[in-house]
């Protein structure tokens, strides 16, 4: 399962210290790119990877089973951006990191990260399995920096029950008619004393600032990893989602009320009636499912762009390998082989243990191997017996390849913390929208440049 939130923003700046214990400790074996005829041995260091549940523990298992030489060391928790570059400044860094994949332009930029190509062509990696969105994400000035891993998509998510209550329509819940949206959020908003008891529509505002500008037809990073930040499309969508969240409650009411979403629990936000509609990723399917002997009604349609093309962003991590991994090697096979179709499909056979233990269903398994999702999905996605189960998945899946992540950039995480720091300003009203993005473009702006520079 995948987080809510975000990672956390690059750090630029690594203290002058000693690596964190259990990063690094990789044993000197292998390099070069590695070599598919090659065996690795050693200690394979980890970082970033909680690997916890069957999905990650069977994928452990069929690399430690095909490379019984390398003893792994998994430095359990999510990526640490601060710990990672003390690490990698220190001498001592992981062999391999787990990392967002819109984070990877920045380290390359940095050098802290270092190109795959080698590894690819000497490990015989077929980079076309991947989803092409996927690979762009970790791709920076025509070199690999990343094998990618999960992919994240988003539709809008529903409580049929808080549609009935309001007399709204399913065809009402659509994303390309902003004005009708905004009147359709009232109808379906409740509150209590001024205060908020259901939020209509949540727009999922800051970290959705950039699904709201693509369904504008802004590009908030050029192709050229330039920061468009400041792009009058993207100030207008800013400006209409603020406008959402104001008539529910305010900024203030509407987080604190949103904050108290038991959102993991068996009281979550659409079970307890707090809730009518929300723009979400696949993997919260899988927390709703538990939901459905609590009463859940659960519907489904596509996010879609102001000209009614279905659209998304892209999320998902990715498999690197910093400056100074001591076991190369080892580590290229560890990112071929986590990400193989073979190894998605000892994944998928494990979720399926999980679901006939469980007595639930599957509710697909979203790779970032397109060759791995097709073959999993033929093979173990059925009708689930719930028509909105069935339709928010297969909404899902009908998303997969028609989302697009925003361009890489070698400022890529300055320009992620620029923008969030702006959307944040613009809700708590101390700036403007446009003032906001304005001053956002600015720093972003010199973010890159100084990392094209080589500062």
């Amino acid at each position: 399962m995948q987080h809510l939130r975000l990672p956390a923003v690059l750090v630029t700046t690594a203290l002058a210290l000693t690596a964190c214990a259990g990063v690094g400790g990789g044993d000197d074996k292998g390099g070069g790119g590695g070599d598919t005829s090659s065996t690795p041995s050693g200690t394979l260091a980890v970082m970033g990877f909680s690997g916890e549940d069957e999905v990650a523990q069977s994928r452990i298992a069929a690399y430690k089973a095909a490379y019984s030489g390398v003893t792994v060391k998994n430095n359990k928790g999510d990526f640490d951006a601060q710990q990672f570059l003390t690490a990698v400044s220190s001498g001592n860094p992981p062999d391999v990191a787990y990392m967002a994949r819109a984070l990877i332009g920045t380290y390359a930029a940095k050098g802290a990260i270092q190109p795959l190509d080698d590894c690819i062509k000497n490990n015989e990696i077929d980079t076309s399995q991947y989803r092409e969105a996927a690979m762009r994400e970790v791709t920076l000035k025509d070199k690999v920096y990343g094998i990618p891993e999960f992919y994240t998509v988003t539709v809008n998510l529903i409580n049929a029950k808080a549609l009935k209550s309001a007399g709204v329509q399913t065809a009402d819940i659509q994303t390309t008619d902003w004005a009708k949206l905004e009147q359709t959020a009232k109808k379906l908003y409740r509150d209590k004393g001024g205060r908020p008891s259901r939020i209509g529509y949540d727009p999922r505002m800051p970290d959705f600032f950039p699904l709201w500008a693509m369904a504008n037809g802004a590009e908030l990073v050029k192709p050229d990893g330039t920061p468009n930040l400041d792009d009058p499309l993207a100030v207008e969508a800013l400006t209409y989602t603020i406008k959402l969240v104001q008539d529910q409650g305010g900024w203030s009411n509407f987080k604190t009320f949103r904050d108290t979403f038991d959102v993991f629990g068996e009281k979550n936000q659409f079970t307890q009636d707090q809730l009518g509609v929300m723009p979400i990723e696949n993997w919260y399917v899988n927390v709703l499912r538990d939901s459905m002997k609590n009463g859940l009604e659960l519907q489904s349609t596509m996010f879609t762009d102001r000209k009614g093309q279905p659209i998304s962003t892209v999320g998902g991590s990715a498999w690197v390998i910093p400056k100074g991994a001591k076991n190369f090697d080892a580590a290229c096979k560890w990112a071929k082989t986590m990400t193989s179709v073979e190894t998605w499909h000892k994944a998928a056979d494990a979720r399926m243990e999980t679901v006939r233990k469980d007595k639930s269903f599957f509710t697909g398994l979203f790779t970032g191997n397109k060759t791995a999702d097709e073959e999993i999905k033929a093979k173990y996605l059925k009708p689930v017996g719930n028509a909105g189960f069935d339709q928010a998945i297969n909404n899902y899946y009908a998303t997969l390849d028609i989302a697009k992540p925003l361009n890489p950039s070698s400022a890529g995480s300055e320009i992620d913390a620029a923008w969030k720091n702006a959307v944040a300003k613009a809700l708590a009203g101390q700036a403007t929208p446009a003032a906001a993005l304005a001053q956002a473009q600015q720093e972003a702006k010199t973010a890159f440049d100084k990392a094209q520079q080589g500062g």
